[in-house]
């Protein structure tokens, strides 16, 4: 047989259009996109104070206690998790829906809504829009699953879209207003009932997180030891939290104390461990463009330490509740 005309043929085929369901090239353009959004995101923040402490653009500091801080900060952490984790993954799956584009817009006001300045009742009205745009996401991500052949399987739900991530928006959501609640002037002043309802609102959000890193983690095969401690440190602080907070003492607030703080470490180093599994790929970090979208998420974890605010949020309260 004579193969000489191949080549030819072969090159003078037309090269295949892109289409929406094929893989996005462009990977540095919307971690481009990502950062501008959180950066944008984090200075409106962060401008709304200013050196001398004196209010910016009509911003009242926080009137309350600590744990309003801390709270609105956890608040802030998850979103800015969502804000850079659906901008990459809903960026994988080239925005095949455009309602895709709503989660990191919605993590966007969240960050700006628990952070900024701005009248209280706007704020919350953002904050609970944030809320539920998490819950809608999480019908998405369910439907996601469903729809594929075999329905809820363990092969889908360890490819097709995370079902909790959307969670998170929830969380955030729901974390700022409570920070807003704490600001609030004029609001009823810290107590056991406020400390122990976001005590074991913060304990189920744990749980819930656990779960969704424990199923994508048995997809790795917990090949790596160290993916064991998301799965082992923030259970534990979990129920010494919900102890602490439903019998509350200094023995058992000081041990959930130390584990919450064990977790938010763990999910600052979950970052390096992440970044770590994205060298792994093949060409490491020299192919950064794409192995950071197809590796571990790098801004996953930070989700934990964000988690662990809140929950030392409610430990703060305790203190002052028992001061009263």
């Amino acid at each position: 047989m004579n193969f000489v005309g191949l080549p030819r043929l072969a090159t003078s085929m037309p090269r295949p259009r892109l289409r929406r369901s094929d893989p996005p090239t462009d990977t540095a353009g919307a971690l481009l996109w990502v950062g501008a959004a959180l950066v944008g995101a984090a200075t409106a923040g962060f401008l709304s104070r200013g050196s001398s402490g004196r209010p910016l653009l009509g911003y009242r500091p926080f009137s309350r206690s600590t744990a309003a801080q801390k709270v609105a900060w956890g608040s802030a952490l998850l979103s800015a998790s969502v804000l850079t984790d659906a901008g990459l993954e809903h960026f994988r799956g080239n925005y095949f829906n455009r309602a895709m584009y709503i989660a990191p817009a919605a993590a966007s006001v969240s960050i700006v809504a628990a952070l900024g300045k701005g009248n209280i009742s706007v704020r919350r009205f953002a904050l609970a829009a944030v809320a539920g745009v998490g819950v809608v996401g999480l019908g998405f991500h369910l439907y996601n699953i469903l729809k594929r052949p075999g329905g809820i399987s363990w092969h889908n739900l360890f490819y097709a879209a995370p079902f909790g991530a959307p969670g998170a928006l929830v969380l955030s959501g729901v974390f700022g207003l409570q920070a807003l609640s704490l600001e609030e002037p004029g609001a009823a002043g810290p107590d056991r009932t406020r400390a122990r309802r976001l005590g074991l609102f913060t304990t189920s959000a744990i749980v819930g997180t656990v779960g969704e890193v424990a199923l994508l983690h048995f997809r790795g095969a917990f090949q790596n030891p160290a993916m064991l401690l998301p799965v082992t440190i923030p259970p534990a602080a979990a129920a010494a939290l919900a102890a602490a907070v439903a019998r509350p003492s200094r023995q058992r607030e000081t041990l959930a104390r130390s584990l919450l703080g064990a977790m938010a470490v763990m999910g600052v180093a979950g970052v390096g461990f992440h970044a770590f599994g994205v060298g792994r790929n093949m060409g490491g970090w020299r192919n950064w463009t794409q192995n950071i979208v197809v590796g571990p998420p790098l801004s996953a974890p930070p989700s934990f330490a964000g988690l662990a605010l809140a929950g030392l949020a409610a430990l703060t309260l305790l203190p002052e509740a028992r001061r009263r």
